[in-house]
């Protein structure tokens, strides 16, 4: 089971604000191209979102589900990777002075990535954590520094209201 924690200097709020919109999934999700609601209103019980991740010249497309949310403290998704099957992701919030310490908690629930999960693959997802971590991050802790910005830039870009 894969645990990792970052200190992100922004609000609880402002990381919640990333976390809750869907469309902003490949911001920070290390590996994903793009995505989009599929079904449901992100966060909520239930929702998906669709996402592509390319790998060279082949796009493969999966989906996440939101499998239970407490809004502004606790994410939990279900990510489908085809054939490698499906695994867990916990996204936790905790206010930490005026700052926000996020720790993500993942493990393979069916399919091969159970059944092949070991200490290499192990290490490869701490890895992957990392970078992920970095991006939300660097998302969250821009956008707090640059409130005008970041609203006129999802604006520009087709961005619309949150879903939170």
């Amino acid at each position: 089971m894969a645990r990792r924690h970052r200190m992100v200097k922004a609000s609880p709020a402002a990381v919640w604000a990333v976390l809750a919109d869907g469309r902003r999934y490949a911001d920070w999700v290390v590996g994903t191209a793009s995505s989009r609601p599929l079904s449901g209103q992100w966060p909520e019980v239930g929702a998906a979102l669709e996402y592509e991740v390319q790998l060279g010249p082949v796009h493969l497309t999966n989906e996440t589900i939101v499998r239970h949310c407490e809004e502004g403290s606790l994410l939990e998704l279900e990510a489908k990777a085809g054939p490698l099957g499906t695994a867990r992701i916990s996204l936790q919030l905790r206010p930490w002075g005026e700052h926000c310490l996020v720790m993500v908690d993942e493990h393979p629930l069916h399919g091969a990535a159970g059944a092949l999960h070991n200490f290499g693959v192990e290490a490869v997802i701490q890895l992957r954590h990392r970078a992920m971590l970095a991006r939300l991050a660097s998302v969250c802790e821009d956008e707090q520094a640059h409130p005008k910005s970041a609203a006129d830039a999802a604006r520009y870009s087709g961005g619309g209201e949150s879903h939170a």
